[in-house]
């Protein structure tokens, strides 16, 4: 039996569950990055080039962290998910954050933080500094 097409208007069940875990992960990272000092500067920041999940302040250091949250490991760990294409387009990302910011830090960061979130379990959290 055909699968009934789905209007643009009603939202994917599945796209909206990602997008929730998603937006959950980012709010469990920028958290666990503030307890470690950090200052998130902005979230979610976008341009024609991407989008970065988070900008955040080490010092005077100026750090661009890219947030992979799963709820399982069933297609690997979150960290395993960013390539090196990734990391190029977060090169480029932060450059213009820093144009359209006008900002000139001592130096630009790239880190990764991975969110495991399963449900019914405790969240876990690892934050790898300086991946590129």
């Amino acid at each position: 039996m055909a699968r009934p097409a789905t209007s643009p208007s009603v939202p994917d069940p599945a796209a909206q569950r990602k997008r929730l875990l998603g937006e959950r992960g980012e709010t469990i990272a920028a958290r666990h990055l503030a307890r470690s000092g950090l200052v998130l500067l902005d979230r979610n920041w976008r341009c024609e080039v991407g989008e970065i999940d988070l900008v955040l302040r080490d010092g005077r250091v100026l750090v661009v962290c890219e947030v992979k949250t799963r709820s399982s490991t069933a297609y690997g760990s979150p960290l395993e998910a960013v390539t090196a294409a990734k990391v190029d387009r977060l090169r480029r990302l932060a450059a213009r954050w820093l144009r359209a910011h006008d900002c000139r830090p001592d130096d630009v960061r790239i880190d990764m933080v991975g969110v495991l979130a399963p449900p019914g379990r405790p969240v876990e959290v690892e934050h790898v500094a300086g991946i590129g």
